[in-house]
């Protein structure tokens, strides 16, 4: 039995130490948000934040997660998370939507360490978050729509 504090909820998760995270996510706990791209961390798509970084849950054992706060899509909040979520909208980012949870969670990161980010330092945080639908100039215009509307 291991205890978790998913979205600020303690849960109780009975699983193998070596589960991955995403598993522990989508299948005991029924947290389908974060999803599975290639189970190797190489595509984002199973992002979620582990205190405050963005971490590939594909890979992540339950056993490295003691004592760790996780935040998947269903619990991100607060003034970074909404800026982003708005800009998402605003800009129109999604076209599948497959991969929006772990570029959302990837892009509040990115502005809650960086409130200005230039595209080279967008480029490097958003690497490894593939979207199959090619919509990297929204993205990339989306987290600058965030960025302006958090200055105001």
């Amino acid at each position: 039995m291991a205890t978790l504090d998913i979205n600020g909820k303690v849960v109780d998760v009975e699983a193998a130490p070596d589960t991955p995270l995403l598993w522990v996510l989508r299948d005991h706990l029924g947290m389908t948000g974060t999803k599975f791209g290639c189970g190797m961390a190489l595509c984002g798509a199973c992002t979620v934040h582990i205190d405050g970084t963005p971490t590939r849950s594909c890979i992540t054992p339950l056993a490295a997660l003691a004592g760790k706060k996780i935040t998947t899509i269903e619990g991100v909040s607060g003034k970074v998370a909404q800026a982003v979520q708005a800009a998402w909208d605003h800009i129109d980012v999604p076209q599948c939507g497959y991969c929006q949870s772990g570029q959302v969670l990837a892009a509040t990161a990115l502005l809650t360490s960086n409130p200005k980010p230039s595209d080279a330092d967008i480029d490097v945080a958003m690497s490894g978050n593939l979207c199959r639908c090619g919509t990297y100039q929204r993205i990339r215009a989306a987290i600058h729509d965030a960025a302006k509307s958090l200055e105001a």
